[in-house]
Formats: C-alpha cells, structure tokens, sequence
C-alpha cells in the first residue's frame, strides 16, 4: 500500500496543464487581441474573413502578428496564479496548454516564468477540444492533471487525474454534474455579474441626460404629450450611451489595464466577457433605436392635438451622438484640445436632442450658456487626470497626448470657461427683452442664481487642483453633498423668481 509521502511525490511529479483563456487570464486573449487590432488597425478588420476562410488556427497566427498585446498587464486569476508559484516551488512540471498561438502564449509563459513548456496552436493547429486531448495523451498518456474553465475543457477533465476548474462557467458546471466529476480544486476570482454591469452601463452617466429634459424645463412647458417624449428621448439615449461606454471600454482595455484605477473596470479585469458586451450593444443600440422612432407617437397618443414638426429630428441627433462617440472613441480622444471640444460637444447634443424630442426651440441664451459651461467640465477631466499622473510620478497620458507640463494651460483654459458660463448668465438675467423676462415674474431674484453658481465651479477647480476631485465631474456632481446641496438651492431659486 503506498504511503502518504508516495502519494505526495505522484502528485508533484504528476504533470500539470493549464488551459489560458478564461481560466489562468480571466479573458479571452484572441478577443483581446482583436480589439487591439479595431483600435490600432482598424483597416486591417477587412483582412478577417480572409483569415478565417483559412481555418481558425491561421485566423489566431495572423492576429497575433499584427498587434503585441500587453501581457503584462492581463488580468491573471490571481488565485490561480497564487497555487502555481507553489507547485513551481516544489518542482512540479507545470505545462501552459491552450488554444491560442504559439507566439503569444510563448511571450505568457516566459512573462510568468512558471511553465515547463508550451502546448499552443502553431497557426495550421487549432489546440482546443479533443485536438488538445490527442497532445496530451502523446505527451504525457493519461498521467496528467488539467485546469479549464469552459465546455470544450470537458474532455480533458474526464481523462486527466486531477481535474481542477477556474471559474467555470454555468455550461461547463452542468456537464460536470452530469459526469459525476467533482473538482478537485476551484479558482474563482470574478467579480458577481450583477454589480459588474450596473458598473459597464454607466447608469450613474444617465445623469447627463437629464439635459434632454432642459429645453422643456427651462420653456416651462408641461404639456404631457412633450414630458412622454422627453422621457422616452432619455431612455433612448440612454441606451445608447451606456451602448457606447461598452465600446469605449472595450476598445481601450489595453490603456485601461495600465491605468491604476482603469484597470478595474469590468472589461479590463475580466469580470464581464467582451463577446458578452458586443451583443450587448448590439440589443442596446436596436432599442434605443426603436424608442427614438416610437418618440412621434407617443406625444402624439398622449396629446392628439400637440404634433412634432419635426417628427424624427431626435433620431437624426441620436445618430450624430452615436457617430461622434465612436469617432471619438477610435480616434478623436487622442487629439490635442480637439477631444475636449468634442466631449462638451456631446453635453450640448444632449440638449439638442431634447429641443428636438418636444419641438421646444433652444434658445440662444442656453446655447451660449451650454458651449462654456460643459467645455470647463471637459477641462477639468482632462486636468484631474493630469493631476492625478503628476501625484504618481507619470509624465504623460496613455492613449492620450497630454502631458504633465500642460497642467497650467489648462487649468486657464478650462477657467476661463467656466466664468465665460457665469458671464452669459448675468447678460441673460440683466436683458429685459430676453425670455427671462416672458418666463419670471421675478427676474431679479435669478441673480441668486450667479454666486451659487461661481462657488460650485470655483470649488470644482480647486478640488481639482488638490488633487481631490474624480476625474469625472459628473461622479463628482452626483455624490458630493455640497453640489447636491447647491442643486436643491437652485431649484429653490427657480420657484421663488416664477
């Protein structure tokens, strides 16, 4: 009868195989890499029907050389990571076994340093499923241990000695149940699904598109058919916005996962699938979609006699968001200055939108307002975030062409803005034949409105030049006790000058 310490040497000399997508990386690296390519080569995209025709292993060879994804900064199952650093203390020939190149799963193992050798696709191979399998039994016969994570894993795990699993997905778990295989050891180390997507959504950003309801706010127009379409309005382009976080997130996880914060974001920790999150833009952009085309009817149905002169001008500024997003998205952000004006822009869309869901003019007054105001709150991101680099001891932005050395100019640019806000707001209060004067019946009282508003943005740049401010103001806005404070004074303003 073998003795414990037999056991224990069988078990150390025993093989170990460890599958890398999803399982050792809590991604899918060939998704990854593909990203890459859309984000750095985008024409190169029109090359992957070719590639595919010629079989899914030369598919991996040939996106694995036209991009060199960061492999050290991946997210690792750290648990994982954790158990293999301890069989490679005891020696234990550890094997790196996956679907994936060769080239990136060689560049992996030599990053990691804990691998005995490679088991890959060589680019005419494609090392998944029983193909992997049929490696193994060559290599090693039946005496190996193995960790997957997926269902074409199920195959290895029936046959090796020691099956072991890596956040499992729910396909793979029902098929273990089915085999009676039970694990002997589990690695999980994802983040629940639920907290992760109202994460990946955005939801706290919907928060800018109550911009859509301002033209009406601001006519004093409460028709009920014109508030149905507004609120239908915000739906959609909320939809589409979340939509287009997902993009943002899923082009940028290289830059993301350097990013000391970034890099916890759903798609770039791997804690959400990037092929969960392209369907999940698709269905988010056909329904936001759809409720811009229903906007007619629904004011229409809730007023039959109020109609839209303009029926699907929403649609029209939904597709020119949507438009500027991704460009902005895939390059524009990447631009000097040009990326500022173009996220104060994509505030201004908003309101935009919202004259064009009620047929509420926007007034030339708000226009002029709108353009300053969101173009310091789109300097201010810029400059906390250079703020924040210059307290970390970095000297420029990833995937950005910002420098550490541009603090000051932008903070006078993004100032200058800020009170340029302030400064058409007085000429809006002060000029009688303007529509304050048609709207209020206490027109002087809106002069309350000018100190509240300085002290909110001159305490946004000082917290910000502190160092103290989230990089995105609006998370800033929503949470901070003050500025909510403020908000419910302004409100109180608005009532008492009607």
């Amino acid at each position: 009868m073998p003795t414990s310490a037999t056991l224990l040497e069988n078990t150390v000399l025993l093989p170990l195989c460890v599958d890398l997508d999803g399982t050792l990386v809590k991604s899918d690296t060939l998704v990854d890499s593909a990203l890459a390519l859309a984000r750095h080569h985008p024409s190169a995209l029109l090359k992957l029907p070719g590639w595919l025709l010629q079989g899914k292993a030369a598919l991996k060879r040939h996106i694995t050389s036209a991009v060199t994804l960061d492999v050290t900064h991946l997210p690792y199952n750290r648990e994982l990571l954790q158990y293999l650093s301890q069989q490679h203390a005891t020696h234990r020939p550890i094997y790196l076994a996956t679907a994936a190149d060769s080239v990136l799963a060689h560049r992996i193992a030599d990053h990691l340093g804990l691998f005995t050798g490679v088991l890959a696709s060589n680019g005419t191979l494609n090392l998944a499923g029983n193909n992997k399998l049929a490696a193994f039994r060559q290599q090693f016969g039946e005496e190996f241990a193995y960790i997957g994570n997926a269902l074409p894993d199920l195959p290895l795990l029936q046959h090796c000695r020691q099956p072991m699993v890596a956040n499992p997905t729910s396909s793979l778990r029902a098929a273990l149940r089915s085999a009676n295989i039970v694990p002997v050891r589990i690695f999980n180390e994802r983040a629940s699904a639920m907290p992760a997507w109202t994460k990946a959504l955005r939801l706290h950003q919907w928060a800018k598109n109550l911009l859509i309801f301002l033209p009406l706010l601001l006519a004093h127009a409460w028709n009920r058919g014109l508030v149905g379409g507004a609120v239908v309005a915000f739906l959609s382009f909320g939809l589409c916005a979340s939509a287009t976080y997902i993009v943002n997130d899923l082009l940028d996880l290289d830059a993301d996962r350097k990013h000391p914060t970034k890099r916890r974001r759903p798609f770039a920790s791997g804690d959400l699938s990037a092929i969960t999150g392209v369907a999940v833009v698709l269905l988010f952009l056909t329904s936001s979609m759809i409720l811009a085309l229903l906007i007619p009817q629904v004011v229409a149905r809730l007023s039959p006699q109020w109609a839209l002169l303009a029926p699907y001008k929403f649609v029209q500024w939904l597709l020119i968001y949507l438009v500027t997003t991704l460009a902005y998205s895939l390059y524009l952000k990447r631009i000097v200055l040009v990326d500022v004006i173009v996220l104060s822009g994509l505030y201004t869309i908003r309101i935009l939108a919202g004259s064009a869901a009620t047929g509420v003019i926007v007034s030339t007054w708000l226009a002029g307002f709108s353009i300053f105001f969101f173009l310091s709150l789109a300097f201010v991101k810029r400059f906390s975030e250079l703020e924040n680099l210059r307290e970390r001891g970095g000297a420029s932005v990833t995937g950005r062409d910002y420098h550490v050395s541009d603090i000051e100019q932008l903070r006078s640019f993004g100032s200058a803005s800020a009170y340029a806000s302030v400064v058409v707001l007085t000429l809006y209060i002060s000029d009688i034949n303007a529509d304050a004067g048609q709207l209020y019946m206490h027109t002087k009282r809106l002069w309350l409105l000018v100190p509240i508003l300085l002290l909110w943005l001159s305490r946004l740049w000082l917290l910000a030049s502190r160092g103290q401010l989230d990089e995105d103001p609006v998370v800033y806005a929503i949470t901070d006790r003050r500025s909510l404070l403020m908000g419910v004074l302004v409100v109180i303003v608005i009532l008492l000058a009607l």
